[in-house]
């Protein structure tokens, strides 16, 4: 793993509650539910259950991680909300949960850092990446299933400079398709989205500058594509309409059968599998310090290399690099050790991919750490 360290430095709201239990004693089991990783780990299960509040675009990865955590700590339980990633750090700062989920690392600017580190009992938070999920180019074009794309190409679609799927831009990535001289209609997210942030800071990071819309609020041309409240409602656009593009997470097209745009950052066109963001992850620098594993996503959406698909996005829990009682440390290690190690195919049924050894290593190695 290539991981260059630097000095330190998507909500997406929604409400509801997570809680998934095992059941039986307090004793390491065998049983990983057919992952052979989890029936490999000794994990020291502790006795108090885990609760974490914060991003919800991880929440369908926290379901696979409570189903391991109760087959491999038998009697154990998480509880996780998903209220957005603000409402899970502020949670997390108020000592009211055990782990934060966000789709940002904690801001110093924001003052999250140090009320953090008060939390911790004067000791530092840490932020650890352990899910990550790949956002899909998807379109709906009748008769062409094989589609390559560039951030130049898709940034100029939502920007209105181009209108048809017969562009001659479009065209130069795709030399054999029979592309019809329709118009493209593009959805976006309407409403606060960490995968529009997510999906803006790669267009801005992959066209050099030229994309210069940012946030969580999509930025386009004025005027150009339509909006929709939600991942669902834009991937139901696309399925409804002919001639239609947008972004989203995996697992929405993937469940409705949509065409993925494979994506040309320079080295030839790329296919959205579990295998090629792995090649992204795995050679993602970390700009935080020691066991503070921040990501540079620029490092991701700015990887040119042969086999890498870059557009993703990653949250993180934030932990106590100590401050617990001896009984949390002991259930937090657990679980964080057990998802970690989730069932593969599981996490790609749900839309993210597995952590690369590589970087698991990496991540399991500040878990152990925390005391």
């Amino acid at each position: 793993m290539k991981i260059k360290r630097h000095s330190a430095a998507f909500a997406v709201l929604a409400a509801g509650a997570l809680v998934l239990a095992g059941c039986g004693s307090d004793q390491n089991t065998p049983q990983g539910g057919g992952n052979p990783a989890l029936d490999a780990l000794q994990v020291e299960c502790g006795t108090k259950p885990v609760s974490g509040e914060g991003s919800s675009a991880q929440k369908n990865a926290m379901d696979v991680f409570a189903r391991d955590y109760g087959l491999k700590c038998a009697g154990q339980k998480l509880n996780y909300t998903k209220s957005g990633s603000g409402k899970g750090v502020a949670a997390f700062t108020a000592g009211q949960i055990d782990f934060g989920g966000s789709d940002s690392p904690l801001s110093e600017e924001k003052g999250e850092v140090a009320k953090a580190a008060e939390r911790c009992q004067g000791n530092p938070a840490w932020n650890l990446p352990m899910v990550f999920g790949p956002v899909a180019i998807s379109y709906n074009l009748p008769g062409v299933t094989d589609l390559t794309l560039n951030a130049d190409v898709i940034a100029k679609i939502y920007q209105g400079q181009v209108k048809k799927w017969d562009d001659p831009a479009i065209k130069a990535l795709n030399p054999n398709a029979q592309l019809p001289a329709k118009d493209i209609v593009p959805f976006f997210r309407s409403d606060e989205s960490g995968t529009t942030e997510n999906f803006q800071k790669y267009l801005t990071t992959a066209t050099g500058g030229t994309w210069t819309g940012k946030g969580k609020q999509f930025q386009g041309g004025a005027g150009i594509g339509q909006g929709r409240d939600g991942s669902d409602q834009v991937a139901q656009s696309v399925k409804a309409t002919e001639g239609s593009i947008t972004y989203v997470e995996w697992s929405f097209p993937k469940n409705l059968g949509l065409s993925i745009a494979k994506i040309d950052s320079g080295a030839g066109p790329v296919e959205l599998t579990t295998a090629n963001v792995g090649k992204a992850i795995e050679n993602a620098e970390i700009k935080g310090e020691g066991n503070d594993l921040r990501v540079n996503l620029d490092s991701i959406y700015g990887n040119k290399a042969a086999g890498v698909y870059p557009i993703v996005l990653n949250t993180y829990e934030i932990v106590c690099s100590k401050g617990y009682d001896a009984e949390t440390a002991k259930s937090v290690k657990a679980f964080l050790t057990v998802a970690a190690n989730a069932n593969p195919a599981e996490l790609e049924k749900a839309g993210y991919v597995p952590l690369p050894e590589s970087f698991k290593d990496k991540v399991l190695t500040a878990v152990n750490a925390i005391s």
